[in-house]
């Protein structure tokens, strides 16, 4: 009986295509069958989801060894990701990149640890 593929939501906005998250990303591919889904919350205010996703999907696809779903979310990271954990396929495993501590508006907020409480384990890549 063939594994079941595991269901990786990355959430990412400007540090999408960094190497750190190319390396988690492809890290886990290696680790067995996984599908990968990149969700990126639609903050209006700094646009460019669209370009992120031009720029980010190809590269994490090399990574991935296959196809990555874009997503663009709800303007609130937590929402967003929330939604895409209710309503979507399902996921395993959230991965959350982010921006430097000193600059991440995300961390500031809490939102890894505010995920974790949806019961689904969270990995967070600090860019240094």
């Amino acid at each position: 009986m063939a594994a079941r593929s595991r269901r990786i939501l990355v959430v990412a906005n400007r540090t999408a295509a960094t190497e750190q998250l190319l390396e988690a990303v492809s890290k886990r591919a290696a680790e067995g069958p996984s599908t990968f889904a990149l969700l990126i919350p639609n903050e209006p205010r700094k646009g460019g989801a669209d370009w992120t996703l031009e720029t980010a999907i190809p590269l994490l696809e090399r990574a991935a060894g296959g196809p990555v779903e874009g997503i663009v979310g709800e303007a609130d990271p937590f929402e967003a990701v929330r939604y895409a954990l209710g309503h979507e396929l399902g996921f395993d495993e959230v991965i959350i990149s982010t921006l430097p501590k000193r600059v991440s508006e995300w961390l500031r907020r809490d939102l890894p640890h505010r995920i974790e409480k949806l019961h689904v384990p969270v990995t967070t890549i600090t860019q240094q």
